[in-house]
């Protein structure tokens, strides 16, 4: 099973529906039990998630920064007016 696959991810969650309709308290399961089943697959699909990309972006130089800037305001400014 490859994590972020879709056979992954439909594999994970054909397991938990499949928990769920044999042990939910409304179909006769323990309430107790049940939350706690539900708390280990949680915690399974946590540990089998990837960490989150953290992507760092430096900041741009002061001149290209006015630049762009200026570049939107003229973008902005240039937008011929609403008519209502």
């Amino acid at each position: 099973m490859t994590i972020g696959s879709e056979d992954g991810a439909g594999e994970a969650g054909r397991r938990r529906r499949e928990f769920i309709r044999e042990h939910h308290p409304d179909r006769g399961g323990d309430a107790e039990s049940f939350i706690a089943g539900l708390r280990a697959i949680e915690d399974e699909r946590k540990a089998e998630a990837p960490p989150p990309r953290v992507v760092v972006v430096p900041h741009r130089p002061w001149p290209s920064r006015l630049a762009a800037a200026a570049v939107r305001r003229l973008r902005h400014d240039s937008k011929p007016p609403r008519v209502r």
